[in-house]
Formats: structure tokens, C-alpha cells, sequence
């Protein structure tokens, strides 16, 4: 379940990137883990990943011009 605690990155500039925290069943975080060891990048990235094609998932339409990306990319 994630929680609701989220905080804006600072910088000079508009933040670009929100900070969240999220709380996994041990399992599910086992398996994440796994994963990004697996293709050698952080849990992290997994977790961006998963959202983003989540997102896109739901709201295609939404997704594309949120992230500047397309369905492809």
C-alpha cells in the first residue's frame, strides 16, 4: 500500500520529480529487487517503469502527453 507521504525535490527551478514513499509486501519488494539486480539498475527504475506503463495502461492519451513519450518509446 503507498503512502501518502510525498515531498518536492528542490531546486533552482520548477521541480520536475515528487519524492514518495511507498511500502511493499515483503514478497512483491523480494521480487522488484530481483528484477532490477537481473537488468542492473535500481529498484527505483522498476518501480518509474511500472508506473509509467500503468499509467499508460489506464490513460493512453493522458499518458503521451504527460510524458512527452510515446506508446513505443
Amino acid at each position: 500500500m503507498a503512502t501518502r507521504s510525498t515531498q518536492t525535490v528542490k531546486s533552482k527551478t520548477k521541480a520536475k520529480t515528487l519524492r514518495t514513499s511507498v511500502s511493499f509486501p515483503r514478497d512483491l519488494y523480494d521480487t522488484l529487487e530481483r528484477i532490477a539486480q537481473e537488468k542492473k539498475v535500481s529498484l527505483a527504475w522498476i518501480v518509474r517503469d511500472a508506473a509509467e506503463k500503468y499509467v499508460m495502461d489506464q490513460w493512453p492519451l493522458f499518458a503521451d502527453s504527460e510524458s512527452g513519450r510515446s506508446r513505443s518509446a
